[in-house]
């Protein structure tokens, strides 16, 4: 399929950018947690006694109103809360916060929306409360259904409580679940990764984010790191945990995200690794946004930040400040959009890199014909995609286009 565009080469290697061709989502950040986990090296913090929700929600309408330009006039395809702890925020704030969004913002008439919830901050009641605000999809962030596992990790819940969220989603008339779950645990087995993925199904998930502990700086694990399995047993782990998944019908179709015949990949997720747009809005959140005849900015693609600290976030004057809106320089753009792309089993494709990009498909030739010669890369007028080898290696294949 060749490339529909309206743009008109510049030079021999770019083409002029678009922003309506691309995708918008807006990312929400609730940044408090009931406590700290010791592997956890995302912006969260431990919830204060009287946490100020409200004041919170108010700060981040008065962010999203100072992003509605860099909409273009686009639509909001999709939405994801994250945190944090998300499912802490109380539903009446989240009323507030969707009329306010949708009053300001224009949501897709088949957005998807979606919410982190820990299973140990949920109750059965909400669920339906959630659905009437439009939120259709829940990401559950079960990690292990191993009581001792779950200990070892810092986690508020037991395995029946995260059964009991999963399944009581699903009779409240949620339809598209996904449960998050670690393995490589430590003292883990084959045995016991698989254990965890069979509850997950046999609670309903309907989509399964499959990935392997590891331990980052700024974390209580870094300072004093568990007994983790060796390195012969993580690949029998990731074997065993791949050929179950594939029997029970579900797709491997991001580095590790599993979809299951009943449900679809999250459209939030593939945007990002299709290097689409999105807003982001809430402390420490990170945004990417194109740009063509604003104002105040050059025409090209940006990203920027959010205070990261919540008392920073809510000391504004008319809006939370964006940290460092910088322009992503044109040189740095092929290894931007290919560290996302690559981890989509499926690839993309030629038409996506010229338009989200700005750049024609021969200015990274160099770098794509070495690879496709190495069976590593899928590349042809239309396709650009890993190989089943490739897809084992995706982090070489990405160093390729520094």
């Amino acid at each position: 399929m060749a490339c529909v565009t309206p743009y008109k080469p510049m030079n021999e290697h770019s083409l002029i950018l678009d922003p309506a061709n691309i995708p918008l989502s807006l990312y929400i950040h609730i940044p408090w947690c009931v406590k700290k986990c010791p592997y956890c090296d995302f912006n969260s913090h431990a919830l204060p006694e009287s946490a100020p929700f409200a004041d919170y929600v108010t700060a981040l309408l008065a962010d999203a109103r100072s992003q509605v330009a860099l909409t273009g006039g686009r639509a909001i395809q999709s939405v994801f809360i994250g945190g944090g702890t998300p499912s802490l925020l109380p539903i009446e704030q989240y009323r507030v916060l969707f009329l306010g969004l949708r009053e300001m913002l224009s949501f897709a008439d088949d957005i998807e929306i979606t919410l982190e919830a820990n299973p140990g901050t949920l109750e059965h009641a909400p669920f339906a409360d959630y659905l009437a605000l439009g939120i259709n999809r829940l990401s559950v962030g079960v990690q292990s259904f191993d009581d001792g596992a779950l200990t070892t990790l810092g986690r508020i819940h037991r395995h029946d409580e995260a059964v009991n969220a999963i399944k009581n989603a699903k009779q409240a008339g949620f339809t598209r679940i996904n449960a998050d779950l670690m393995h490589g645990l430590p003292n883990q087995t084959a045995t016991l990764a698989v254990r965890d993925i069979d509850m997950a199904l046999s609670a309903g998930a309907t989509h399964i984010s499959w990935y392997q502990l590891t331990i980052e700086p700024n974390t209580a694990f870094y300072r004093s790191p568990p007994d983790l399995p060796c390195d012969d047993e993580l690949e029998r782990i990731e074997d065993a945990g791949r050929e179950r998944l594939l029997q029970a019908g579900f797709a491997n179709y991001e580095v590790s995200a599993w979809v299951g015949r009943d449900d679809e990949p999250c459209r939030h997720n593939v945007n990002y690794w299709q290097f689409g747009d999105y807003l982001a809005i809430g402390a420490g959140g990170h945004g990417k946004v194109t740009l063509r005849g604003h104002d105040d900015y050059p025409d090209g693609i940006y990203r920027y930040a959010k205070s990261r600290l919540p008392k920073d976030y809510l000391n504004y004057d008319n809006a939370p400040k964006m940290v460092g809106f910088e322009r992503v320089a044109d040189e740095s753009l092929p290894f931007e959009f290919m560290m996302n792309a690559l981890r989509l089993a499926d690839g993309t494709t030629t038409c996506t890199f010229e338009e989200r990009t700005g750049l024609l498909i021969s200015t990274i030739d160099n770098e794509l014909l070495p690879l496709q010669h190495q069976g590593l890369m899928v590349f042809h007028p239309d396709i650009i995609s890993p190989t089943k080898m490739g897809f084992k290696y995706v982090n070489h294949l990405v160093r390729a286009f520094l």
